[in-house]
């Protein structure tokens, strides 16, 4: 039976964004880094000083993986780009889907390997429009493809397993990797069907123990996931659409999660003030961090 955990964590940041995604921290600057996607915002907080900044991009980003303490690497609707942390400036990285402009990043993370997955789909988000990349060493290489809104793409803690989801089908897939790579092995099986359910699969990470924390986009909360499977816990947040928790803290033993206010209309928006904002469970977890890019 699932445990049901009222919100007993903290807001982090109030700074609204219409559509918060792909939060990642930096622990040699305890910072934590997310983005507002339809806004073309990267959005940046620091644990320590609890300074809080809001860089404007040139396009809409939903990906950051670190590779450095001076640089980051950026998925955006125009492919990848290296970002120099002290200037902001971009530096085109590599292609994504050049031959697509109707397309965008959504979904990513990257694997133990130093590789990097990402996901694209319809701006519009028309059915299986989407594919996910994996992008190693600056090469580019498809790996799945049909999927309409890319999530959940997150790795066991030996790098020996992927997951990742198309929110739209709400089920949770499970891949064998290549640990040393990141490619994949063999082909993905359904591990979690939740399609009659109320709001769907969106971001998820994975902890030390290799139990995958989702966030349930239009259910109001973060689920964990037991790695066979079996739903052990549903954390309640203050906001409909939580869309990806990630581990923060120089010990990971913090779990944060963006949210958003798409799409909700005044009323919506009037009796839940936390969209849009960056928030703590306020729980102590077992987490793993997001490894640095290898580039």
């Amino acid at each position: 039976m699932t445990e049901v955990h009222e919100f007993a964590g903290k807001t982090l940041s109030e700074t609204s964004s219409v559509l918060g995604e792909g939060p990642t921290y930096d622990p040699d600057t305890n910072t934590v880094w997310w983005f507002n996607i339809l806004g073309k915002e990267l959005h940046e907080l620091n644990l320590s000083t609890e300074e809080k900044k809001v860089h404007t991009l040139p396009m809409m980003a939903s990906v950051l993986a670190r590779i450095d303490a001076e640089r980051q690497l950026l998925a955006t609707e125009e492919g990848l780009f290296v970002r120099d942390i002290a200037s902001g400036q971009l530096t085109f990285y590599a292609g994504l889907e050049n031959d697509k402009p109707e397309n965008r990043s959504n979904d990513g993370r990257t694997h133990r390997s130093g590789s990097l997955w990402v996901g694209t789909m319809s701006k519009r988000a028309e059915n299986q429009a989407g594919s996910i990349y994996h992008v190693g060493g600056g090469k580019v290489t498809k790996i799945f493809e049909g999927i309409s809104i890319p999530n959940s793409i997150c790795f066991s803690p030996d790098g020996s397993i992927g997951y990742f989801t198309d929110t739209r089908l709400s089920r949770l897939m499970r891949v064998m990797v290549d640990p040393a790579t990141g490619l994949p092995t063999g082909e993905p099986i359904v591990l979690v069907d939740t399609m009659e359910e109320t709001g769907g699969i969106d971001g998820s990470v994975v902890d030390a123990d290799g139990y995958i924390w989702n966030a349930r986009w239009g259910a109001g909360s973060v689920d964990r996931y037991s790695p066979d499977g079996l739903r052990i816990a549903r954390y309640k947040v203050p906001a409909a659409q939580p869309s990806c928790p990630a581990f923060i803290g120089a010990d990971a033993d913090r779990l944060a999660v963006t949210t958003a206010w798409e799409g909700l209309d005044d009323d919506a928006r009037s009796t839940q003030p936390q969209a849009g904002s960056l928030l703590e469970l306020g729980i102590a977890v077992r987490g793993v961090l997001d490894p640095a890019y290898v580039i």
